[in-house]
Protein backbone atom coordinates (compact mmCIF):
# COMPACT_ATOMS: atom_id res chain seq x y z
CA UNK A 1 0.00 0.00 0.00
CA UNK A 2 1.26 3.52 -0.79
CA UNK A 3 1.01 6.44 1.61
CA UNK A 4 1.44 10.13 0.68
CA UNK A 5 3.21 12.25 3.28
CA UNK A 6 2.88 16.04 3.69
CA UNK A 7 5.75 16.86 1.28
CA UNK A 8 4.12 14.90 -1.49
CA UNK A 9 6.54 11.96 -1.38
CA UNK A 10 4.97 8.60 -1.87
CA UNK A 11 6.14 5.81 0.51
CA UNK A 12 5.41 2.12 0.11
CA UNK A 13 4.51 0.51 3.48
CA UNK A 14 2.63 -2.46 4.98
CA UNK A 15 -0.09 -1.78 7.51
CA UNK A 16 0.12 -3.91 10.68
CA UNK A 17 -2.56 -4.46 13.30
CA UNK A 18 -1.65 -2.57 16.54
CA UNK A 19 -2.29 -5.63 18.67
CA UNK A 20 0.17 -7.71 16.66
CA UNK A 21 2.77 -4.97 16.94
CA UNK A 22 2.43 -4.85 20.74
CA UNK A 23 2.88 -8.59 21.04
CA UNK A 24 5.96 -8.56 18.84
CA UNK A 25 7.67 -5.87 20.91
CA UNK A 26 6.93 -7.34 24.38
CA UNK A 27 10.10 -8.88 25.89
CA UNK A 28 10.04 -12.54 26.79
CA UNK A 29 10.05 -13.02 30.60
CA UNK A 30 13.45 -14.22 31.78
CA UNK A 31 13.46 -17.76 33.27
CA UNK A 32 14.37 -17.85 36.96
CA UNK A 33 16.30 -21.10 37.34
CA UNK A 34 19.63 -22.21 38.77
CA UNK A 35 21.37 -25.49 39.60
CA UNK A 36 19.05 -26.02 42.60
CA UNK A 37 15.80 -25.67 40.62
CA UNK A 38 13.57 -28.79 40.73
CA UNK A 39 10.37 -29.03 38.63
CA UNK A 40 7.66 -31.68 38.65
CA UNK A 41 6.33 -33.11 35.37
CA UNK A 42 3.89 -30.64 33.81
CA UNK A 43 5.25 -27.58 35.60
CA UNK A 44 6.37 -24.61 33.49
CA UNK A 45 9.69 -22.88 33.86
CA UNK A 46 9.42 -20.14 36.50
CA UNK A 47 10.02 -16.64 35.17
CA UNK A 48 10.34 -13.15 36.55
CA UNK A 49 6.75 -12.48 35.53
CA UNK A 50 5.40 -15.37 37.61
CA UNK A 51 7.32 -14.44 40.77
CA UNK A 52 5.86 -12.71 43.83
CA UNK A 53 5.31 -8.96 43.74
CA UNK A 54 6.91 -7.46 46.87
CA UNK A 55 6.01 -4.14 48.45
CA UNK A 56 7.72 -2.07 51.13
CA UNK A 57 5.70 -4.00 53.70
CA UNK A 58 7.67 -7.13 52.83
CA UNK A 59 11.04 -5.44 53.32
CA UNK A 60 10.82 -3.80 56.75
CA UNK A 61 10.98 -5.39 60.21
CA UNK A 62 9.33 -3.91 63.30
CA UNK A 63 11.08 -1.64 65.81
CA UNK A 64 11.06 -4.48 68.36
CA UNK A 65 12.72 -6.91 65.94
CA UNK A 66 15.24 -4.28 64.88
CA UNK A 67 16.18 -3.61 68.52
CA UNK A 68 16.80 -7.30 69.20
CA UNK A 69 18.86 -7.71 66.04
CA UNK A 70 20.84 -4.59 66.92
CA UNK A 71 21.64 -5.91 70.41
CA UNK A 72 22.71 -9.28 68.98
CA UNK A 73 24.66 -7.90 66.02
CA UNK A 74 27.21 -10.63 65.08
CA UNK A 75 29.51 -7.96 63.65
CA UNK A 76 29.97 -6.47 67.13
CA UNK A 77 31.64 -9.43 68.83
CA UNK A 78 35.21 -9.42 70.11
CA UNK A 79 36.63 -11.38 67.14
CA UNK A 80 34.79 -9.10 64.69
CA UNK A 81 36.03 -5.93 66.39
CA UNK A 82 39.61 -7.21 66.13
CA UNK A 83 39.00 -8.15 62.49
CA UNK A 84 37.62 -4.68 61.71
CA UNK A 85 40.66 -3.02 63.33
CA UNK A 86 43.01 -5.19 61.27
CA UNK A 87 41.07 -4.42 58.07
CA UNK A 88 41.33 -0.69 58.83
CA UNK A 89 45.11 -1.00 59.20
CA UNK A 90 45.36 -2.98 55.97
CA UNK A 91 42.98 -0.79 53.97
CA UNK A 92 40.54 -3.67 53.44
CA UNK A 93 36.74 -3.86 53.63
CA UNK A 94 35.58 -5.91 56.66
CA UNK A 95 31.87 -6.40 55.88
CA UNK A 96 31.25 -8.11 53.60
CA UNK A 97 34.86 -9.18 53.27
CA UNK A 98 36.36 -10.87 50.25
CA UNK A 99 37.73 -14.40 50.27
CA UNK A 100 41.22 -12.94 49.90
CA UNK A 101 40.78 -10.73 52.98
CA UNK A 102 39.34 -13.64 54.99
CA UNK A 103 42.21 -15.92 53.99
CA UNK A 104 44.86 -13.29 54.73
CA UNK A 105 43.42 -12.62 58.19
CA UNK A 106 43.55 -16.33 58.95
CA UNK A 107 47.26 -16.32 58.09
CA UNK A 108 47.68 -13.22 60.28
CA UNK A 109 46.24 -15.09 63.30
CA UNK A 110 48.55 -18.03 62.61
CA UNK A 111 51.56 -15.68 62.48
CA UNK A 112 50.74 -14.73 66.09
CA UNK A 113 51.17 -18.34 67.18
CA UNK A 114 47.61 -18.71 68.50
CA UNK A 115 46.08 -22.05 69.42
CA UNK A 116 44.35 -23.90 66.60
CA UNK A 117 41.12 -23.95 68.62
CA UNK A 118 41.30 -20.18 69.09
CA UNK A 119 41.92 -19.52 65.41
CA UNK A 120 39.09 -21.85 64.42
CA UNK A 121 36.69 -20.12 66.80
CA UNK A 122 37.62 -16.61 65.62
CA UNK A 123 37.43 -17.43 61.92
CA UNK A 124 34.12 -19.23 62.30
CA UNK A 125 32.55 -16.28 64.11
CA UNK A 126 33.85 -13.83 61.50
CA UNK A 127 32.44 -15.89 58.64
CA UNK A 128 29.09 -16.29 60.41
CA UNK A 129 28.88 -12.51 60.88
CA UNK A 130 28.91 -11.85 57.14
CA UNK A 131 25.59 -11.01 55.43
CA UNK A 132 23.56 -13.91 53.98
CA UNK A 133 24.84 -14.98 50.58
CA UNK A 134 28.10 -13.06 51.00
CA UNK A 135 30.16 -15.35 53.20
CA UNK A 136 33.75 -15.82 52.00
CA UNK A 137 34.98 -19.16 50.74
CA UNK A 138 36.95 -20.76 53.58
CA UNK A 139 38.69 -23.51 51.57
CA UNK A 140 41.94 -21.57 51.16
CA UNK A 141 42.03 -20.61 54.83
CA UNK A 142 41.49 -24.26 55.81
CA UNK A 143 44.49 -25.26 53.65
CA UNK A 144 46.61 -22.75 55.54
CA UNK A 145 45.25 -24.03 58.85
CA UNK A 146 46.08 -27.64 58.00
CA UNK A 147 49.66 -26.66 57.21
CA UNK A 148 49.81 -24.64 60.44
CA UNK A 149 48.46 -27.59 62.38
CA UNK A 150 51.18 -29.91 61.05
CA UNK A 151 53.99 -27.48 61.75
CA UNK A 152 52.84 -26.28 65.18
CA UNK A 153 51.96 -29.24 67.35
CA UNK A 154 52.01 -27.12 70.50
CA UNK A 155 49.28 -24.97 68.99
CA UNK A 156 46.99 -28.00 69.22
CA UNK A 157 47.28 -28.19 72.99
CA UNK A 158 44.09 -27.12 74.75
CA UNK A 159 44.50 -24.88 77.79
CA UNK A 160 42.70 -26.62 80.66
CA UNK A 161 41.31 -24.92 83.74
CA UNK A 162 42.48 -25.88 87.20
CA UNK A 163 40.02 -28.52 88.50
CA UNK A 164 38.21 -27.15 91.57
CA UNK A 165 37.61 -30.44 93.35
CA UNK A 166 35.91 -30.94 96.74
CA UNK A 167 38.98 -29.91 98.79
CA UNK A 168 38.74 -26.54 97.01
CA UNK A 169 35.04 -25.93 96.37
CA UNK A 170 34.00 -26.52 100.01
CA UNK A 171 36.46 -23.96 101.50
CA UNK A 172 35.29 -21.49 98.84
CA UNK A 173 31.64 -21.90 99.85
CA UNK A 174 32.46 -21.67 103.55
CA UNK A 175 34.50 -18.52 103.01
CA UNK A 176 31.66 -16.94 101.00
CA UNK A 177 29.23 -17.64 103.86
CA UNK A 178 31.46 -16.30 106.64
CA UNK A 179 30.09 -12.78 106.80
CA UNK A 180 26.43 -13.75 106.45
CA UNK A 181 26.11 -11.47 103.43
CA UNK A 182 23.46 -12.13 100.74
CA UNK A 183 26.04 -12.09 97.95
CA UNK A 184 27.92 -14.81 99.81
CA UNK A 185 24.74 -16.88 100.11
CA UNK A 186 24.15 -16.50 96.39
CA UNK A 187 27.71 -17.47 95.48
CA UNK A 188 27.76 -20.47 97.82
CA UNK A 189 24.52 -21.72 96.24
CA UNK A 190 25.97 -21.02 92.80
CA UNK A 191 29.10 -23.07 93.51
CA UNK A 192 27.16 -25.95 95.06
CA UNK A 193 24.81 -26.09 92.09
CA UNK A 194 27.60 -25.69 89.51
CA UNK A 195 29.61 -28.54 91.04
CA UNK A 196 26.71 -30.98 91.36
CA UNK A 197 25.25 -29.98 87.99
CA UNK A 198 28.64 -30.04 86.22
CA UNK A 199 27.37 -26.84 84.70
CA UNK A 200 28.93 -24.55 82.16
CA UNK A 201 28.91 -20.99 83.51
CA UNK A 202 26.30 -19.74 81.05
CA UNK A 203 24.02 -22.71 81.93
CA UNK A 204 24.23 -21.79 85.61
CA UNK A 205 23.51 -18.14 84.81
CA UNK A 206 20.54 -19.02 82.57
CA UNK A 207 18.86 -21.21 85.20
CA UNK A 208 15.31 -20.07 86.07
CA UNK A 209 13.48 -20.58 89.36
CA UNK A 210 10.69 -22.29 87.43
CA UNK A 211 13.22 -24.87 86.19
CA UNK A 212 13.74 -26.29 89.71
CA UNK A 213 11.65 -28.84 91.60
CA UNK A 214 12.77 -29.85 95.08
CA UNK A 215 12.49 -33.57 95.82
CA UNK A 216 12.97 -35.66 98.96
CA UNK A 217 16.69 -36.15 98.35
CA UNK A 218 17.71 -33.40 95.97
CA UNK A 219 16.58 -31.27 93.06
CA UNK A 220 14.98 -32.01 89.70
CA UNK A 221 16.29 -29.63 87.02
CA UNK A 222 14.48 -29.00 83.75
CA UNK A 223 17.00 -28.00 81.09
CA UNK A 224 15.50 -26.75 77.81
CA UNK A 225 18.76 -27.24 75.92
CA UNK A 226 22.50 -27.11 76.36
CA UNK A 227 25.65 -26.87 74.27
CA UNK A 228 25.39 -30.43 72.98
CA UNK A 229 21.67 -31.24 73.23
CA UNK A 230 18.84 -29.40 71.48
CA UNK A 231 16.12 -31.41 73.22
CA UNK A 232 14.88 -30.77 76.76
CA UNK A 233 16.28 -32.79 79.67
CA UNK A 234 15.07 -33.58 83.18
CA UNK A 235 18.06 -34.09 85.45
CA UNK A 236 18.01 -35.41 89.02
CA UNK A 237 20.66 -33.88 91.29
CA UNK A 238 20.95 -35.92 94.45
CA UNK A 239 22.26 -33.87 97.37
CA UNK A 240 25.36 -34.68 99.44
CA UNK A 241 26.17 -33.84 103.08
CA UNK A 242 29.38 -32.06 102.06
CA UNK A 243 27.94 -30.01 99.18
CA UNK A 244 24.59 -29.24 100.92
CA UNK A 245 23.02 -28.18 97.66
CA UNK A 246 19.43 -28.13 98.94
CA UNK A 247 20.05 -26.07 102.14
CA UNK A 248 22.27 -23.56 100.34
CA UNK A 249 19.93 -23.13 97.39
CA UNK A 250 16.86 -22.97 99.64
CA UNK A 251 18.41 -20.21 101.77
CA UNK A 252 19.12 -18.10 98.70
CA UNK A 253 15.70 -18.66 97.11
CA UNK A 254 13.97 -17.79 100.39
CA UNK A 255 15.98 -14.56 100.58
CA UNK A 256 14.77 -13.58 97.10
CA UNK A 257 11.20 -14.64 97.94
CA UNK A 258 11.25 -12.24 100.93
CA UNK A 259 11.75 -9.47 98.35
CA UNK A 260 8.87 -10.75 96.24
CA UNK A 261 11.05 -12.52 93.69
CA UNK A 262 9.63 -15.97 92.96
CA UNK A 263 10.31 -16.24 89.24
CA UNK A 264 13.10 -15.40 86.82
CA UNK A 265 16.82 -16.14 87.16
CA UNK A 266 17.95 -18.23 90.14
CA UNK A 267 21.22 -16.32 90.41
CA UNK A 268 20.62 -12.57 90.15
CA UNK A 269 22.76 -9.50 90.73
CA UNK A 270 23.10 -8.41 94.36
CA UNK A 271 23.54 -4.69 94.97
CA UNK A 272 25.86 -3.20 97.60
CA UNK A 273 22.92 -2.74 99.96
CA UNK A 274 22.24 -6.48 99.81
CA UNK A 275 19.07 -6.18 97.76
CA UNK A 276 18.54 -8.08 94.52
CA UNK A 277 18.71 -5.79 91.49
CA UNK A 278 15.39 -4.97 89.85
CA UNK A 279 14.66 -5.10 86.14
CA UNK A 280 14.79 -1.31 86.01
CA UNK A 281 18.24 -1.23 87.61
CA UNK A 282 19.61 -3.95 85.34
CA UNK A 283 18.19 -2.26 82.24
CA UNK A 284 20.62 0.62 82.74
CA UNK A 285 23.69 -1.55 82.17
CA UNK A 286 22.65 -5.09 81.19
CA UNK A 287 21.00 -4.42 77.84
CA UNK A 288 21.66 -7.91 76.51
CA UNK A 289 21.46 -10.26 79.50
CA UNK A 290 18.70 -8.45 81.35
CA UNK A 291 18.18 -9.96 84.82
CA UNK A 292 20.53 -12.87 84.08
CA UNK A 293 24.16 -12.73 85.16
CA UNK A 294 26.84 -12.85 82.49
CA UNK A 295 29.00 -15.94 82.26
CA UNK A 296 31.98 -13.68 82.95
CA UNK A 297 30.41 -12.63 86.26
CA UNK A 298 30.28 -16.27 87.35
CA UNK A 299 33.93 -16.57 86.35
CA UNK A 300 34.85 -13.49 88.40
CA UNK A 301 33.09 -14.82 91.51
CA UNK A 302 34.94 -18.14 91.29
CA UNK A 303 38.28 -16.36 91.07
CA UNK A 304 37.36 -14.00 93.92
CA UNK A 305 36.44 -16.70 96.45
CA UNK A 306 39.29 -19.01 95.39
CA UNK A 307 41.74 -16.26 96.31
CA UNK A 308 39.78 -15.18 99.41
CA UNK A 309 39.92 -18.75 100.75
CA UNK A 310 43.72 -18.69 100.44
CA UNK A 311 43.77 -21.50 97.88
CA UNK A 312 46.65 -22.02 95.44
CA UNK A 313 46.43 -23.60 91.99
CA UNK A 314 49.15 -25.63 90.27
CA UNK A 315 49.85 -23.15 87.49
CA UNK A 316 46.70 -23.76 85.52
CA UNK A 317 44.29 -20.82 85.38
CA UNK A 318 41.39 -20.60 87.81
CA UNK A 319 38.00 -20.04 86.20
CA UNK A 320 34.35 -21.03 86.38
CA UNK A 321 35.15 -23.92 84.02
CA UNK A 322 37.23 -25.31 86.89
CA UNK A 323 34.06 -26.06 88.89
CA UNK A 324 32.83 -28.35 86.10
CA UNK A 325 36.32 -29.78 85.67
CA UNK A 326 36.61 -30.37 89.42
CA UNK A 327 33.41 -32.39 89.57
CA UNK A 328 34.49 -34.43 86.55
CA UNK A 329 37.91 -35.03 88.12
CA UNK A 330 36.37 -36.22 91.40
CA UNK A 331 34.10 -38.61 89.48
CA UNK A 332 36.99 -40.02 87.44
CA UNK A 333 39.21 -40.50 90.48
CA UNK A 334 36.33 -42.31 92.19
CA UNK A 335 36.20 -44.80 89.31
CA UNK A 336 33.41 -43.41 87.11
CA UNK A 337 33.36 -44.87 83.60
CA UNK A 338 33.47 -42.93 80.33
CA UNK A 339 29.71 -43.36 79.86
CA UNK A 340 28.89 -42.30 83.42
CA UNK A 341 31.00 -39.20 83.11
CA UNK A 342 29.55 -38.40 79.69
CA UNK A 343 26.01 -38.51 81.06
CA UNK A 344 26.84 -36.57 84.23
CA UNK A 345 28.50 -33.75 82.31
CA UNK A 346 26.15 -33.90 79.32
CA UNK A 347 28.97 -34.18 76.84
CA UNK A 348 28.09 -34.99 73.26
CA UNK A 349 27.67 -38.77 72.77
CA UNK A 350 31.05 -40.21 71.85
CA UNK A 351 32.98 -37.11 72.94
CA UNK A 352 36.64 -37.94 73.70
CA UNK A 353 36.82 -35.37 76.52
CA UNK A 354 35.56 -37.56 79.43
CA UNK A 355 37.90 -40.37 78.48
CA UNK A 356 41.08 -38.50 77.53
CA UNK A 357 40.91 -35.57 79.96
CA UNK A 358 39.52 -37.24 83.10
CA UNK A 359 39.16 -41.03 83.07
CA UNK A 360 42.51 -42.06 81.59
CA UNK A 361 44.64 -39.74 83.79
CA UNK A 362 42.77 -40.98 86.88
CA UNK A 363 43.29 -44.61 85.86
CA UNK A 364 46.96 -43.97 85.19
CA UNK A 365 47.35 -42.42 88.63
CA UNK A 366 45.65 -45.39 90.32
CA UNK A 367 47.58 -47.98 88.30
CA UNK A 368 51.06 -46.51 88.07
CA UNK A 369 53.39 -49.49 87.36
CA UNK A 370 56.18 -47.82 89.33
CA UNK A 371 54.14 -48.37 92.50
CA UNK A 372 55.40 -51.98 92.26
CA UNK A 373 59.05 -50.91 92.50
CA UNK A 374 60.34 -50.90 96.11
CA UNK A 375 61.69 -47.60 97.37
CA UNK A 376 65.48 -47.35 97.38
CA UNK A 377 67.07 -46.80 100.83
CA UNK A 378 70.69 -45.79 101.20
CA UNK A 379 72.48 -47.57 104.02
CA UNK A 380 72.29 -45.50 107.20
CA UNK A 381 69.77 -43.07 105.78
CA UNK A 382 66.63 -42.23 107.69
CA UNK A 383 63.45 -44.00 106.63
CA UNK A 384 61.48 -41.86 104.14
CA UNK A 385 58.11 -40.56 105.23
CA UNK A 386 55.18 -42.53 103.89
Amino acid sequence: MSLRESDGEVVDAELVDDRELALAEAPTPRPLVDHDTVLFPGQELPTAASGPKYSERDLYVSDETAAILHDTDPTDTGPMRAFKDWCAQQGRVPVPCTTATYTEYGRHLMSRGLKVSTITNYMSRIRTAMPPGKKPDNSLYLRLLEDYRKGNKRALRTRRAFPITLPYIIPMMEKAEEGGRPIGWRDAALFAFGYRFLGRSVEDANLEIEDLTFTAGGILVWLPEDKTHDEEQNLVLKDRPDIQLVPRLTRWLNYMADQGITSGPVFSQVLKNGKVATAETRAKTATVRGLHLRGQTVNDRVQHWFAAAGLIADGRHVSSQGVRAGAATDLAQAGATDDELERAGRWHPGSPVPRTVYVRPAQAERNDPFDKVPLHHRPGAAEPEQ
